[in-house]
C-alpha cells in the first residue's frame, strides 16, 4: 500500500471537444493579430506599437505562469485543522520543506525503512487516523499486516520515513494518534517480500530440509529463541515435557509439539506473540510432522592431496551406528578436545548432535563408505556453533579445514551473524582451520577452554552469549540435570 499517486494518474482526462475548441480560438486570435496588425502598420508609429504589443504579451504570459505555480503550492498545503492528532508546527513546516525541496530540485529525500507494529482499538477509523498522521509526517506506508486480538487489533506496518525522522518521534505520533504498546525497528530489503510469498518460501525450505524448520520460524517470527526439551533424556528416562497437539500460546512463549517428541520452546521477551504469528508456526510444525526425517541427499567427491577420493554428505541419525564406530576408532586425546568432558559421554552426545532439529552435521566417508569424520553446525539460541572430529588416521590432510569452510558457507546461507567454536587451548589444528577463513575472529580464553568466534557479517554481536561459562558446559550440565 502507498501514499504516492502518479503525477499521470492526477491529469483531467482529454476530450475531443475540448481540443476543437482550442483550435477554433487559436484561428480567431490569428484572423484578429492580423487585422489589428494590418491596421497599425498603416499608421506612422506602426513599427514601435508591434514592438510593444510583443513586449507586453511576453510579460503577461511569465505572470500567468507565476501566478499558476503559486497557487498549485498554496492548493496542495495541508490545512491547519488536519485531522489525525495533535498539532506540531516544527514536524509539518520539516515535512513540507522537504516535500518542497524534492518537487523543486526533483531529487528524492533519502529515506529509511521500519518495521512497525501498534495495537489499536477495534474501531472504525483507527487505522485512518494512523495513516493521516504517517502521510503527514512524509511516510510512505509499503505493506500492512493486521493481526486480530480480543481487545483490539495489532497492525504490522513496513514503512519508508524520511531518514531524519527517529523512531521516538515516529512512535510519539502514533501514541497521539490512538496507538499503544507501538514497536519499531530497522528494516532492511529483505522485508520488502510480502507475507504470503515469504511463508511459502519458508514451507518450501522446510519440505526440502528438516533441519529448516528452526531457521524458518526464526525468520518468521524475527528474533526469537528456540528451546527444544526432548520427551526422553539421553539415559532413557521421562522428562515429563509434552505439549498438547494444539499448542500452548502465552503472551511472549509458545509452545509446540515437536514432531520427533517433546517440545519446542519459542521465546520473544521484547514483543508478545499474536494469534495469527501462532497459528503460522503451528503450520509449520505440522508440516514438518507430515513429511517425516528427510536430509538432502546430495554429495560431492573430492580428492585429497596424496590421492584419496573422499565423499562430503549430509548426515542425520540414520547415520547414528557409523558414528559410534569412528569413536571407538579414535583415540581418547581426540574424542576429549572434541566433547570437552568424560570420554565415556561421547556417544551419549551423537544422537542430540545428529538430529536436524539441533542443526546441520556434514559428513566425511572413504570409497569404501567408512565414516571418518564429522562436522557439526549447531543452533545455539541467538548463536551458531561449529564442531569438528576427524579420526586420527585421517588428520593432518585438510579435511577438517573443507568441513569448516562449508559449514561456514552454510551459516552464512542461513543469515547468522557469526559463528563461534569451543575447543581447548592446545588445539593447534583447530585454531589454524579458523585462521585459514580469512575472518575477523575473537578469542575467549576461560580456565584452558578457548572460544573462537568469527564474524560472517558487519552486524553486532547478539547480546545471547553466556558471561560465564561456556555453551559446550551449560549443554553438559542441561544433560547432567536431565539425567538427575
Amino acid at each position: 500500500m502507498t501514499d504516492v499517486t502518479s503525477s499521470k494518474s492526477t491529469r483531467r482526462p482529454h476530450h475531443w471537444r475540448h481540443d476543437l475548441i482550442e483550435l477554433a480560438a487559436l484561428f480567431t486570435a490569428v484572423v484578429v493579430a492580423d487585422t489589428i496588425a494590418k491596421t497599425i502598420a498603416k499608421g506612422p508609429e506602426g513599427p514601435s506599437l508591434l514592438v510593444f504589443s510583443a513586449i507586453a504579451l511576453v510579460a503577461t504570459a511569465a505572470f500567468h505562469t507565476w501566478w499558476a505555480r503559486r497557487h498549485s503550492h498554496a492548493s496542495h498545503a495541508p490545512p491547519s485543522g488536519h485531522p489525525g492528532g495533535h498539532s506540531d508546527p516544527a514536524g509539518t513546516a520539516a515535512t513540507g520543506e522537504r516535500q518542497e525541496h524534492e518537487e523543486e530540485s526533483g531529487v528524492p529525500v533519502e529515506t529509511t525503512l521500519w518495521r512497525m507494529r501498534t495495537t489499536v482499538a477495534d474501531t472504525p477509523g483507527s487505522l485512518a487516523a494512523l495513516c493521516t498522521v504517517l502521510a503527514r509526517l512524509g511516510v510512505d506506508i509499503l505493506t500492512l499486516q493486521t493481526h486480530p486480538l480480543a481487545d483490539g487489533t495489532v497492525d504490522e506496518f513496513l514503512l519508508r520515513a524520511p531518514a531524519d525522522l527517529s523512531a521516538q518521534a515516529l512512535a510519539r505520533e502514533i501514541s497521539a494518534a490512538g496507538g499503544r504498546d507501538t514497536w519499531t525497528e530497522r528494516a532492511d530489503a529483505h522485508d520488502l517480500v510480502d507475507t504470503p510469498t515469504r511463508v511459502l518460501g519458508l514451507a518450501t525450505r522446510t519440505a526440502l530440509d528438516a533441519a529448516e524448520l528452526p531457521l524458518a520460524l526464526r525468520q518468521l517470527l524475527g528474533r526469537c529463541t528456540l528451546h527444544t526439551v526432548p520427551a526422553v533424556s539421553l539415559t532413557g528416562r521421562p522428562t515429563g515435557e509434552h505439549a498438547p497437539v494444539e499448542g500452548v500460546l502465552e503472551e511472549t512463549v509458545m509452545r509446540l509439539r515437536d514432531p520427533d517428541g517433546g517440545t519446542l520452546i519459542v521465546e520473544r521477551p521484547y514483543l508478545p506473540f499474536t494469534p495469527t504469528e501462532f497459528a503460522r508456526a503451528r503450520a509449520l510444525v505440522e508440516l514438518e510432522a507430515r513429511l517425516g526425517p528427510r536430509v538432502p541427499r546430495s554429495q560431492d567427491v573430492l580428492t585429497l592431496p596424496e590421492g584419496n577420493e573422499i565423499t562430503v554428505r549430509r548426515a542425520d541419525q540414520r547415520d547414528l551406528a557409523a558414528a559410534r564406530a569412528m569413536h571407538d576408532r579414535c583415540s581418547a586425546r581426540t574424542l576429549g578436545l572434541r566433547y570437552h568432558g568424560p570420554v565415556g559421554d561421547a556417544d551419549r552426545y551423537l544422537d542430540h548432535l545428529l538430529s536436524p532439529r539441533f542443526g546441520r552435521t556434514l559428513a566425511v566417508q572413504t570409497t569404501s563408505g567408512r565414516l571418518v569424520a564429522l562436522g557439526h553446525l549447531l543452533w545455539d539460541g541467538d548463536e551458531t556453533e561449529v564442531a569438528l572430529m576427524v579420526e586420527d588416521d585421517w588428520q593432518r590432510r585438510g579435511i577438517g579445514s573443507e568441513l569448516l569452510g562449508r559449514l561456514v558457507a552454510m551459516a552464512e546461507e542461513a543469515g547468522c551473524a557469526s559463528v563461534y567454536a569451543v575447543t581447548q587451548s592446545s588445539n593447534t589444528g583447530m585454531v589454524a582451520a579458523m585462521r585459514a577463513l580469512n575472518l575477523p575472529l575473537d578469542y575467549q580464553i576461560e580456565e584452558g577452554t578457548l572460544v573462537i568466534t568469527a564474524r560472517l557479517a558487519s552486524a553486532p554481536r547478539p547480546a545471547g552469549r553466556p558471561q560465564q561459562g561456556h555453551p559446550q558446559e551449560q549443554r553438559h550440565e542441561e544433560v547432567r540435570r536431565a539425567e538427575r
